[in-house]
C-alpha cells in the first residue's frame, strides 16, 4: 500500500528551502518520491493521501537522555512523540531499552547523523507545527504518533 503524506510545506532537510504544497510518497518502509502533491497524486493513482498541517520533513534523532517513563517501551514512545525515530547508543544502554527500540524500528546510532528525505531512503518523517512541536511521526513507513 502506498501512502502520500502531504503538508503545507515539505523540506528534504530541516535546513533546506520549503516546497509549498509538497508531499512524500511512501511505499512500505521507503520513500518512493518527494514533490508537489498534484504530481505525486497523478504518478501514484489510488494511493492513500494523508494531509497534515504544518511542515513535513525528516524525522529527528534524539540526541540526549530518553525521557523518564515507567517502562522502556514508554520511553521509546515518548521519543516518537517528539518526532524522533533514532536515539544515540550512549543513551540506550540497557538491553530492555534496545529491545524496545528494535521492536518499534527506532534506530540506535553510534553518533548523530544528518536527517534527510531521499528517494528510496527509509521513510522516517516528522510533521511539526509552527512552534516546532510534533504533530505526527512516521517511522520506517508506519504512522507511530499522531497528536489529537
Amino acid at each position: 500500500m502506498l501512502t502520500i503524506h502531504a503538508a503545507e510545506r515539505v523540506r528534504r532537510t530541516w535546513d533546506s528551502a520549503s516546497l509549498e504544497g509538497g508531499a512524500v510518497a511512501v511505499e512500505g518502509g521507503r520513500v518512493a518520491a518527494v514533490g508537489p502533491l498534484a504530481e505525486l497524486a497523478e504518478r501514484f493513482p489510488g494511493a492513500r493521501v494523508r494531509c497534515w498541517p504544518g511542515v513535513l520533513g525528516p524525522a529527528r534523532v534524539h540526541e540526549g537522555p530518553l525521557p523518564d517513563a515507567p517502562t522502556p517501551r514508554e520511553q521509546v514512545h515518548a521519543v516518537l512523540k517528539l518526532g524522533a525515530v533514532a536515539v544515540l547508543a550512549e543513551y540506550a544502554g540497557s538491553r530492555e531499552l534496545r529491545a524496545a527500540a528494535e521492536r518499534n524500528d527506532v534506530a540506535v546510532l553510534e553518533r548523530a547523523r544528518p536527517a534527510a528525505l531521499v528517494d528510496l531512503g527509509r521513510a522516517d518523517l516528522a510533521v511539526l507545527d509552527d512552534d516546532g512541536a510534533c504533530i505526527a511521526t512516521v517511522c520506517a513507513g508506519r504512522l507511530v504518533h499522531r497528536r489529537r
